[in-house]
């Protein structure tokens, strides 16, 4: 719940207009299909390198599964630029401060806490999380006069039947897919999860779920509380709906929105170490990338590249153009897992000990991000010719 909902949200209703709450609820399904697959794989093969073990399992070639796990450890690492930039912004509220001063300080001081320990690691996301939910709870809050309105006329983001309006919505669900990337890094941290056939499952969906919901919800506050020009201009949104509404300096949802993307650069680290780690322990990657620290027992060097490449994202291309390189890199992954899946499922239906779910559910979610993928590339070759 980083800069996806906290910067991202004003970029969609750029592209959306007023149906950002659609955009929101298109990117929902691509995640939730797919979050089903994840949970499922998750639990029957608890290890780090998810995607690649999963694609290994299911089709046995090796060059795939390194390409698969080198497109996680990419999208983590042009993720850290989406979310370095974002912390930019929220800052500027405040301070007219030097963008890569900033990035520089925020990605060496999240990479510090990541080479210092997993637990420690994980203690600080999961009060960052905290936060962040306050936060998105308190604009909720604020805005609620927009919330009564949509039930005196829910009419109103019921979007026509027209080509033009569709193709915003579908260009917003791109931007607006970032803000649901995360849940499947809880796969690449398996083997350092307890009881991981019961607990990995459960706090995937539960995270895509509670996250839909709070998104949607934000999406309709932010499209009733701002013009949409003013909104899509921000890079720090719920700052400025908070000023508007209340009429008070935006000081509690800035800090709130920079302890949110300060999270979101950590558990990016952590995924695309954990991903280089994963992958040199099955001898695909050189073995210094599964070398941990003797005392901290962390992946240090797969955590210092992953920290070094996410910097020259972060200072080379703008937050919106990140963003949608991001959500094009996981959809891909995404494609790949729900065809593991199924060819995993029909293998072996019903694993011991692992709770399956139907197959539809997969095949459902190859089929709709295929065809999502197809749409957006159709829509970027129509517009360059």
């Amino acid at each position: 719940m980083g800069a996806g909902i906290y910067s991202l949200v004003g970029k969609v209703a750029g592209e959306a207009g007023l149906f950002a709450p659609v955009a929101f609820v298109v990117a929902a399904v691509l995640a939730v299909l797919t979050g089903f697959s994840y949970a499922e794989l998750s639990a029957r093969y608890p290890r780090s390198g998810g995607e690649a073990i999963y694609t290994a399992r299911a089709f046995g070639i090796r060059s795939l599964s390194t390409v698969i796990g080198l497109l996680v450890t990419f999208s983590a690492i042009v993720s850290i630029g989406v979310l370095t930039n974002a912390f930019v912004g929220y800052l500027q509220v405040f301070l007219p401060v030097s963008r890569e001063l900033v990035i520089t300080a925020a990605v060496l001081v999240a990479a510090v806490i990541a080479i210092f320990g997993i637990k420690e690691s994980a203690f600080a996301a999961s009060l960052f999380t905290i936060v962040e939910i306050c936060g998105l709870l308190l604009i909720i809050w604020v805005g609620r006069e927009g919330l009564f309105s949509l039930s005196v006329d829910i009419n109103t983001f019921v979007p026509p039947a027209d080509g033009v309006v569709w193709s915003g919505i579908l260009a917003g669900a791109l931007i607006a897919f970032y803000a649901f990337i995360g849940f499947e890094d809880m796969a690449n941290i398996a083997e350092e999860v307890r009881e991981p056939h019961r607990n990995l499952p459960t706090g995937i969906l539960l995270a895509i779920f509670i996250s839909t919901l709070l998104y949607c919800v934000i999406a309709v506050v932010s499209v009733t509380s701002l013009p949409i020009e003013e909104l899509s201009a921000s890079d720090a949104p719920l700052a400025l709906i908070y000023e508007r509404t209340t009429g008070s300096s935006p000081i509690i949802i800035t800090f709130i929105g920079l302890f949110a993307i300060a999270n979101g650069i950590l558990v990016q680290i952590i995924l695309g170490s954990r991903i280089l780690f994963g992958l040199s322990r099955q001898a695909w990657l050189p073995a210094p990338f599964g070398r941990v620290h003797p005392v901290l027992h962390t992946p240090v060097v797969s955590t210092a590249l992953v920290a070094v490449l996410g910097l020259a994202f972060a200072l080379w291309l703008p937050l919106v153009s990140l963003a949608e390189l991001t959500s094009y890199t996981v959809l891909i992954v995404y494609a790949f897992v729900n065809a593991a899946c199924v060819r995993i499922k029909i293998r072996e239906p019903h694993p011991k000990g692992v709770r399956a779910f139907p197959i539809t559910f997969p095949l459902f979610g190859f089929l709709v991000i295929i065809g999502f993928l197809g749409f957006r590339m159709w829509e970027v070759l129509k517009s360059m010719f």
